[in-house]
């Protein structure tokens, strides 16, 4: 296989998403006599933020969510899972801290601690009926208090709003969602796309309201009174807030470099040459800027997770060499998806395609003759391909033009430049 020759170290992953269980699983077949420790925060096995919507549908029970559903998983692969909240961690003596004064060591150590949800510092944003969607412990909380009928305002329709609210409209609730931008989703669609999803979204029941914000959340005779810019106040049941998150930086704070994350360079490497830092938390190469980011999606914690771990264990060619910006989202049955420089550059030309009446939506970006960036609405065909087309960077020359004027053609031009 190419291994390198193995001597018996301790590998530690401080977080239990798909990073750090990938991590663990890569070094384990890499290292079959390494000592490697899975530390997680939440009381729950490894599991999957992507699944609780269908959580909250029923559609599967909490044991559904998990990563890895097998029982014994972990045990049979010899990576010890503990779950324990790391205090601190100390580069120079290479130990961590648990919460409760217990220390381990170790030789290599990835930090894997993800994201976490954020509120606006907006009055009443910590009573009881106001409640995150980021955690299975936030979908019990939901499970309980949204039900059939039940009057719901969502703050924030952006990617982890929208893929809830379709889970919070099957559940029959009357549902709100509040979005202070001018638009849906508007980190991923242009304001035409996510004028039209909101169309689509009201067309199903949902109200939504955008260029509005919650100004306050506060209590009345058992129900939450939501105040409104330019909206009459709403009473409702629960109020669940999706307006963003933040990597869970405080570990290295002050130990490591970071700025929105952890920074690493391509070997998922920080500052210290045996921590390493990958998915959510980790601020690594943007592919089509050059420059640092950070990406809190799943595959880019899955690749991270590997890549991180090959580096760990000795390999020297694992590079990464930038994650494209790729969304991909289900809206109560309406798929739009964005890659790479969706919102154009200086001096670059675009191509549309409005079918306004079928929630029909392309729009392709262009610098000179290279595709950097695509949007669409309602085409599910073909997506695999704009990425392949913007990740390989290919000159497509007169084939810019036909696309100009047809951006369906997109198949067409990738077979004519990757079929001999």
């Amino acid at each position: 296989m190419g291994y390198p020759r193995e001597v018996r170290m301790k590998h530690v992953i401080i977080g239990t998403g798909p990073a750090g269980v990938v991590a663990a699983e890569t070094l384990r077949k890499r290292l079959p006599e390494a000592d490697i420790t899975l530390l997680g925060g939440e009381p729950e096995l490894p599991y999957s933020r992507m699944a609780i919507p269908y959580h909250l549908i029923g559609k599967v029970d909490e044991g559904g969510t998990h990563l890895r559903p097998t029982a014994g998983h972990f045990d049979a692969l010899r990576i010890e899972l503990r779950q324990h909240i790391v205090e601190s961690i100390h580069p120079d003596s290479k130990a961590l801290t648990l919460v409760g004064g217990d220390t381990l060591t170790f030789d290599k150590l990835l930090l894997a601690t993800g994201s976490r949800a954020t509120r606006p510092p907006i009055p009443g944003m910590d009573l009881p009926g106001v409640v995150n969607c980021w955690t299975l412990a936030d979908a019990r909380k939901i499970i309980a208090g949204a039900n059939a009928g039940d009057d719901v305002v969502l703050m924030g329709a952006g990617f982890i709003g929208c893929i809830i609210l379709e889970a919070l409209a099957l559940r029959g609730v009357k549902l709100t969602v509040v979005e202070m931008e001018n638009r849906m989703v508007p980190r991923m669609m242009d304001e035409k796309s996510g004028g039209l999803l909101k169309q689509w979204c009201e067309a199903k029941g949902v109200r939504v309201l955008t260029s509005t914000r919650v100004q306050s959340v506060s209590e009345d005779a058992g129900k939450l009174v939501v105040e409104l810019s330019g909206h009459e106040p709403l009473k409702v049941n629960l109020v669940i807030s999706a307006t963003g998150v933040q990597a869970n930086t405080d570990l290295a704070n002050g130990l490591l470099d970071t700025n929105y994350g952890i920074i690493v360079n391509e070997r998922l490497q920080t500052s210290h040459p045996d921590i390493f830092a990958a998915g959510d938390v980790a601020e690594g190469k943007d592919f089509s800027t050059g420059s640092y980011s950070v990406q809190a999606i799943q595959p880019t914690a899955v690749e991270h997770g590997y890549l991180a771990a090959i580096n760990m264990s000795g390999g020297k060619n694992a590079l990464h060499r930038g994650s494209i910006n790729m969304n991909v989202l289900d809206t109560m049955g309406l798929i739009s998806a964005s890659f790479g420089l969706w919102q154009g550059v200086d001096g670059g030309d675009a191509a549309t395609l409005d079918n306004t009446a079928r929630y029909r939506y392309i729009n392709l970006q262009f610098e000179g003759d290279v595709l950097v960036g695509a949007n669409t609405l309602g085409m599910t065909q073909h997506i695999g391909v704009m990425r392949g087309l913007i990740q390989n960077r290919t000159r497509l020359g007169k084939w810019k033009h036909k696309l100009m004027d047809d951006p369906t053609r997109v198949m067409e031009a990738y077979l004519a430049h990757h079929v001999p």
